[in-house]
């Protein structure tokens, strides 16, 4: 691939024909403040807070939508440009609701921290205030649209990503929002929840519903695995506070899926602190089940496979193993039916 040359704050970098110049300054450590860009989505230039300056190019443009050319030179950090995103940031904050002390995504705010950045306040611009009631006719997460800061990540990923299509702008001017056809509710639209949507928001507009009290951002330790729904191998990260697992989210360097995951690798890991969930195995004795060591159990398996082989043969036994096994776990089950228990007898749910 052709590259080509710039110059970004006085520093000289090569990057692939076709780089934006907003990615070409993150590649080397020059952070631009964006809203509406996310790495997995086309850009859009839709909140102008990436703006730089492009000798030779007539007013401020956005850097996420702005292609890098042979010999350009930019500049990102000049006085104008710091008001310019100052003054972004002011506008929507005079429309944004200040309760960050409360605010689910406090922390972990794009809005927030790149307001404390800029030294932003909220007595610059007086604007109306959105009063939408919270939306949460879905089992899953929270829609407050009084929140929203119009970026349109959320109807992109939609798109782009899931490929649903779900969501969209309704109205013009200051009413416009994101949400289904004919701005009705997440639960009477073919939404699967799979709470991407959630993953990408900048702000607090959308929320997951079991983190809400639970945890502040910097307050979790994310521990990486592998979800267990099913044989795709999707990494995720469980977030843990105190121990106790309190929410799940895609981890960004998974080669399978990203940051991003389906409604039961996001949403269904409640099981794993519920009370009604076998920790121990039961085996049944005069009509009831009780608890049992593993040995107990693995012996008595063993031996009631044992006396229906030599009973009935073989080929009396079938196997079906799982996608939510490890492949090695597979492996091995396989080896156990065919050359222990002498039969060919095996499949596998994800066969087909």
């Amino acid at each position: 691939m052709a590259l080509v040359t710039v110059t970004i704050d006085g520093l000289t970098v090569q990057v692939p024909e076709g780089t934006s110049v907003l990615d070409a300054a993150r590649s080397i450590g020059i952070n631009i403040p964006a809203l509406c860009h996310d790495p997995d989505l086309i850009p859009v230039g839709a909140c102008r807070l990436c703006v730089v300056e492009v000798e030779n190019m007539r007013n401020l443009p956005a850097s996420c939508v702005t292609i890098c050319t042979e010999g350009m030179v930019i500049r990102t950090n000049t006085p104008q440009i710091k008001e310019a995103r100052k003054t972004i940031l002011e506008l929507l904050v005079a429309n944004h609701p200040l309760d960050c002390l409360t605010c689910e995504k406090s922390g972990d705010c794009l809005l927030q921290e790149y307001c404390y950045e800029y030294g932003v306040k909220s007595d610059i611009f007086k604007g109306e205030q959105h009063d939408y009631p919270l939306e949460d006719d879905n089992p899953f997460y929270i829609r407050d649209m009084n929140k929203c800061i119009v970026c349109g990540r959320c109807i992109r990923t939609c798109e782009e990503v899931v490929g649903r299509n779900i969501l969209d702008f309704s109205y013009r001017g200051f009413k416009t929002k994101p949400g289904p056809f004919m701005d009705t509710t997440m639960s009477a639209s073919d939404c699967v929840y799979c709470g991407s949507c959630v993953t990408v928001c900048p702000v607090g507009a959308l929320v997951e519903k079991e983190r809400i009290g639970k945890g502040r951002h910097w307050e979790i330790e994310k521990v990486k695995t592998v979800c267990p729904y099913c044989g795709t191998g999707c990494t995720i990260d469980l977030n843990v506070k105190d121990g106790k697992v309190i929410g799940v989210t895609g981890n960004p360097d998974g080669d399978v899926n990203g940051r991003f995951l389906c409604v039961k690798g996001r949403f269904g890991y409640e099981f794993i602190d519920s009370d009604q969930r076998l920790k121990k195995p039961l085996i049944k004795k005069d009509g009831e089940f009780v608890e049992a060591s593993w040995d107990e159990a693995t012996s008595l398996v063993a031996s009631k496979l044992q006396e229906n082989k030599e009973k009935n043969g073989p080929d009396s036994t079938a196997v079906l193993s799982s996608a939510r096994c490890t492949n090695e776990e597979n492996y091995l089950l396989s080896k156990f039916t065919r050359a222990v228990i002498g039969t060919n007898n095996i499949d596998h749910c994800a066969r087909l």
